[in-house]
This record gives structure tokens, sequence and C-alpha cells, in this order.
């Protein structure tokens, strides 16, 4: 089997690529290359999990980047265990072919537990006193170790919330060289998330982005001559393109203000009681699953969310089929929104009332993705004096939140999960194997036997 490296540059299209880019334009400009066409929803774990397993989340399952688990009657986003993936992985497959084949999953989503070789995941430490360590976690357990000792502590507040910045992405980068160094698996997965952080901020301003495509140009090349040292060949592909957005849509208000939603109240604040609601949404960029504990009121419901200006799409039944997500873990109902608009999670109606997550990076307590949590807001000139002061009290070991995310959707200006109009905004797949065939445009679904055609030299 050929030695791979497939670098995941999360949210880089056809668009990105240009005069801030020079590396990536001449990788692009002297191998093959494919649009694919996205998986829907075009988000992480979705369009993840489709291109390791070649299957559709009617059966691979992964729906969203978190759905409503109906046994526990909760939302839950960003879970970590490989098993929730409902199909064979495509190291899986390569193993059975050649025992000697080895896989590096150097943070690809669902990582933990799975038959991958080599992982490394991010893994905060959540202590008992209410704080949140930097950490992640590798198979087997002592890489990490290594890596920790030798590149520094996960930079975790790098890698999601306002600070973000090439500092995440370039640990990755240089965890992937070193474990390479250390094993020489025959397939390397990396993921490269620095420009979905400024592409939701910003959208296609690049007065203001192009500081992030000159950073991740000069990630990829780093890690690109390292494994041509290696003999390796290289595919550079990502998940889904950003598009520009202005219209947040609420839709977990709308249904309140109809009655289908129910609140709890604890210390004066509110919290979404999903088991209890005859109908709520789980938001997810640009799709949203409707799930309803009242089957009686589906058709009024669908009707309702047909109403709202930027809806494009209000899916049931067949039509969910048709999209390739029929699957138990998806709403009743799937929302699909138009071409500048995407779903909140906000379900209250007076931020006073607004649960205390909501002004804190959370990603596991909110009832869907909260893209404002990379934000601060920008009339509060103090806010990062806020934020020392914060921390310098937690470090004297008094108890405080950093209760500093707005609770502004409109300053969201980029998102995804729907199909763009342009495919210039399409996710893209870049190879530097000559011999490699495939068509100028490629289903999600594709890439699993492109991959795999690669590795086992069947090109």
């Amino acid at each position: 089997m050929k030695k791979t490296v497939v670098i995941n540059v999360v949210g880089l299209t056809q668009r990105l690529i240009g005069e801030h880019t020079p590396f990536l334009e001449a990788f692009l400009k002297n191998g093959r290359s494919a649009h694919i066409d996205p998986v829907v929803p075009a988000v992480t774990c979705t369009a993840q999990a489709t291109y390791l397993t070649g299957k559709t989340p009617s059966e691979h399952g992964i729906v969203a980047n978190g759905w409503y688990f109906k046994d526990e009657c909760e939302v839950k986003f960003w879970k970590q265990s490989n098993k929730l993936i409902e199909s064979e992985k495509i190291w899986d497959k390569l193993k059975s072919i050649d025992p000697h084949f080895t896989c590096a999953n150097l943070f690809w989503w669902y990582n933990m537990y799975s038959n991958a070789d080599y992982g490394v995941t991010p893994r905060p430490n959540y202590l008992a006193d209410g704080r949140k360590i930097p950490d992640c976690y590798s198979h087997p357990a002592e890489l990490r170790d290594t890596l920790q000792d030798e590149l520094g502590t996960f930079p975790l507040f790098h890698f999601w919330g306002p600070k973000t910045s090439i500092k995440s992405s370039q640990w990755i980068a240089d965890a992937a060289i070193r474990t390479d160094q250390l094993h020489d698996p025959t397939l390397s997965l990396v993921y490269l998330p620095h420009l979905d952080y400024n592409l939701q901020r910003h959208g296609h301003d690049f007065k203001k982005i192009k500081k992030d495509l000159n950073e991740i140009d000069a990630v990829v090349k780093k890690l690109v001559n390292h494994f041509k040292e290696r003999n390796a060949q290289v595919i550079i592909l990502s998940e889904y393109g950003i598009t520009d957005v202005d219209n947040p849509i609420h839709l977990n208000r709308i249904l309140r203000s109809k009655g289908y939603i129910s609140v709890r109240v604890e210390r004066g604040l509110e919290l979404l009681d999903a088991g209890a609601s005859k109908a709520f949404a789980v938001a997810d960029h640009q799709i949203a699953h409707i799930y309803l504990n009242d089957q009686s009121v589906k058709q009024e419901v669908k009707t309702l969310l047909e109403s709202i200006t930027g809806v494009e799409k209000v899916l049931t039944g067949e039509e969910i089929a048709a999209h390739g997500l029929a699957h138990e873990r998806a709403g009743d109902i799937v929302v699909i929104a138009g071409p500048s608009s995407w779903f909140t999670y906000y379900f209250w109606l007076d931020d006073a009332k607004a649960p205390d997550y909501a002004r804190m990076v959370d990603i596991h307590k909110k009832p869907g993705y909260d893209p404002v949590e990379m934000l601060t807001n920008p009339k509060d000139k103090l806010v990062m004096l806020k934020v020392a002061w914060k921390l310098l009290k937690k470090k004297m070991g008094f108890r405080t939140v950093l209760d500093i995310i707005p609770l502004d959707a409109n300053l969201v200006k980029g998102s995804h999960g729907r199909v763009p109009e342009d495919k210039a905004d399409f996710p893209i797949f870049i190879s530097d194997n000559p011999s490699s065939v495939f068509e100028k445009e490629i289903k999600a679904t594709d890439v699993f036997s492109i991959l795999e055609k690669h590795i086992t030299e069947e090109i």
C-alpha cells in the first residue's frame, strides 16, 4: 500500500485559493482536482463520517454535529466515541486487505475508541472546582504525553472560542509530523480548522481573512514538504465551503411563540425542556432538525416553518430520505436555510432570562451550534481586560465564569450546511498523484473509494 496523508483544510474552496495562498495555488495547478458535491448537512461530523465510510447519513447515522438523544430526552453535540458511526471506516477495510496497514487520526472527529492505530483529539480536563484545563486524548495513551512534552500543551483555547488562532492548526500539524516520525503510519488523517474561524466571523471579506489564508498556506506547506520527504502521496480536501450570511433565524423562538416549546425556569433563567416540548429545533449552521414529541402537530409545524422568510426547504418523509437523512436520529422535519440565512439555537425571548451558558463557550450544554462563541462584543472596548481579571481570579482560587459571549447573532457573517449555489464555494479535493483518475465533480460519498484507490495503488 502507498503511504498517504489526507490534509483536511476546513472551509477551503476554489474561491479562496489564489494570491494569498501561493503554495496551495501551485499544489492545485500541479495536481488533479475536483469539486465535491457536499453531503447534507455540510457540517464537520457528517462530512467526515461520509468521507471515511462512503455512506450517507441514512447509513452511517451522523445526521449533524449533534442531535436529540431520544431515549435520554437530551440534545448532545460534539460527542467523541467512534462507535456512533454505524458503518465500516476506511481503516477497517484497508486493515482487512493488508494487516500491515496502519492509520493515524489527527483530530478528525469521532476519534475516541476506534480501530485506528494512533489517534489524537481535543479532550479538556474538567476539574471539580469548575475549571476547564486544556488537554488532549490519544491512543495509545503515552502518545499524548510525548506530544505535549515536545510541543507544549494542546492550545485548546486557540482551537475554539474568541481566542481561536493559527496556533491550534500549527500544533495539530506538528503533532502529525511527530506521530509520523515515531510510527510511520500508512495513512495519516490531519485536520486543520483555521479557516473555519474568520470565515464565520467575517465571511468573504478578503481584507480581513487574507492573513488567515497566508497562515494556513504556510502550515500546509510545512506538512506537505515533510510527507513528500517521506515518499508519501498527498491529498488535500475540505468538508464544506462557507458562504456569506446576514439573516439569523431563531426557529425555537418562533416555535415558542406558537406554544410548542417548553422551558424550565431555574434561578430566574430559562432552560429548554426538550422532553416536555411538543416541537423544538436542533439548529446546526444552515440546517435544523425539528423533533416532535407530539406527532399531531406535525402538519401545522411544517406549515409554520414554510412561512418563515429565509427558510428554503422544509422536508418530511420521503423528502428526508431523498436527502440521505432517513435515520432514527434525524428530526421528524428537517429545515434547510436559504443562501444568506442560518439557524440559531436561541429559545429565550428576553436576554435577561437567557441561560448562563449562553454567554459562555460551552459546546456541550447548548442545545444547538453557536458560532457566536467565537466572538466578543465589539462595542465593549474593555472585554480583554475583563477576561484577564476573570482569569486572574480563577488562578487566585475564586470561582468565576467567563461570561463574555454576546447574544447578537447578527455578528456572524459566514455559515455552511446547505449546498451552495456556486461551485466555487463547494468543498475541494486535490491529489498530487498524476495517475489518479476521477471526475471534475465528485459526490461526497465518492471520496472513500478515491482514497482507497490511492492507498491501494489501484489508480
